[in-house]
């Protein structure tokens, strides 16, 4: 790889991907963006503002490296409001318009902001973290209503993009990826239900959504895939 990575989400697996991509790809200078500073090159970006998503574009705008790869590694399951339902009752709307605006809006909407900068000659990697749980067809168990859902709506986005792209940019591709159960803040309150060895590492993670990166053509793109690999129904 050679150009500017953007990871967006300065979270567990945002991080360690940074880290990762930063020590093996020697020619690719990559930025991590998000609210917290961890990591030597980095851009403030707020996902739910804005005049964020504009302030991104004049970074990019006046950065001299083509844009090669962008990652969103952002995603919400729970906050100090916002918990998983487990029933119907649950649910509020307000709980709903939180997880659509994290999990699915914004990685559109991030779409939006650097397609200006794709390259139509070169290629270019789309990449967005995904979950299992948002396949329709794999839901056996039910419950997580606001999750399941938006995550439903990220792949569909991403999905209908992939087509528009694919006449626009010959060469870009669009991967929307699981990375199973990691260690994170983000599943920390539900590992008691994880099995061990179901429960990866941020470092183990990392590796497996870049080797998955890494080995997608243009004709790949769109794809739903497990961090394995495998495809994931819709």
């Amino acid at each position: 790889m050679k150009g500017l990575a953007l990871v967006i989400g300065a979270g567990g697996i945002g991080s360690q991907i940074a880290q990762d991509l930063d020590k093996s790809e020697s020619e690719l200078e990559v930025v991590l963006c998000g609210r917290k500073k961890n990591f030597p090159s980095f851009w403030e970006f707020d996902i739910e503002d804005n005049n964020s998503f504009e302030n991104l574009k004049n970074k990019i705008h006046n950065h001299p490296k083509t844009l090669r790869l962008v990652i969103n590694a952002t995603g919400r399951l729970h906050s100090k409001t916002l918990q998983p339902e487990k029933r119907l009752q649950h649910l509020e709307r307000d709980n709903l318009l939180e997880s659509f605006s994290i999990n699915s809006i914004a990685p559109i909407l991030l779409a939006k902001t650097i397609e200006e900068f794709i390259p139509k000659n070169s290629a270019f990697n789309f990449a967005s973290i995904s979950a299992r749980v948002g396949s329709i067809e794999d839901n056996k168990t039910g419950g997580w209503y606001s999750y399941r859902a938006a995550k439903s709506a990220q792949n569909q986005l991403l999905k209908s993009l992939s087509i528009e792209w694919s006449r626009k940019f010959p060469f870009a591709i669009i991967s929307l990826l699981h990375p199973g159960t990691v260690n994170t803040n983000l599943s920390k309150p539900f590992q008691r239900f994880v099995p061990e060895n179901k429960l990866f590492s941020k470092e183990k993670a990392s590796k497996h959504l870049i080797d998955i990166i890494k080995t997608q053509k243009p004709s790949n793109s769109g794809q739903f895939l497990a961090w394995d690999g495998s495809h994931i129904p819709w």
